[in-house]
């Protein structure tokens, strides 16, 4: 079951209020928060608050408000933190799935991290 959802996973408990955060963004269908161990300047994790495991997990299953809330939420982030290229230096949407990319949480979640140079993501092979 490559998607079986842990209940008890830091997000769910975000999620419930059973560990605190510090909300930047909240809707119907979305949560954002700042990073506990930021990155850079701007770090703010954005997660559904439905129980979707990984990227495709959250774009096969969710529903359209869903993933519409979800990517609306996103951006109003990256325009409150200004970080959008029009208006900041811009930012970088990252997100892990599965072991080989070390995904810690398994809660679907995409790391806005912005605020200052990141280099590049990957090393050519």
């Amino acid at each position: 079951m490559p998607y079986a959802y842990d209940d008890q996973n830091v997000f769910a408990r975000i999620l419930r209020g059973e560990i605190p955060n510090q909300t930047v963004a909240e809707t119907e269908h979305t949560l954002a928060f700042n990073d506990i161990t930021p990155q850079a300047p701007v770090h703010v994790l954005v997660i559904p608050k439905g129980k979707y495991v990984t990227y495709d997990h959250f774009h096969a299953e969710a529903s359209d408000a869903e993933i519409v809330d979800f990517h609306r939420t996103c951006a109003s982030v990256c325009a409150e933190k200004g970080v959008t290229p029009d208006i900041g230096d811009g930012y970088r949407a990252l997100t892990n799935a599965g072991e080989h990319a070390v995904q810690e949480v398994p809660h679907f979640h995409i790391h806005l991290i912005g605020g200052r140079p990141l280099g590049r993501i990957l090393v050519p092979m």
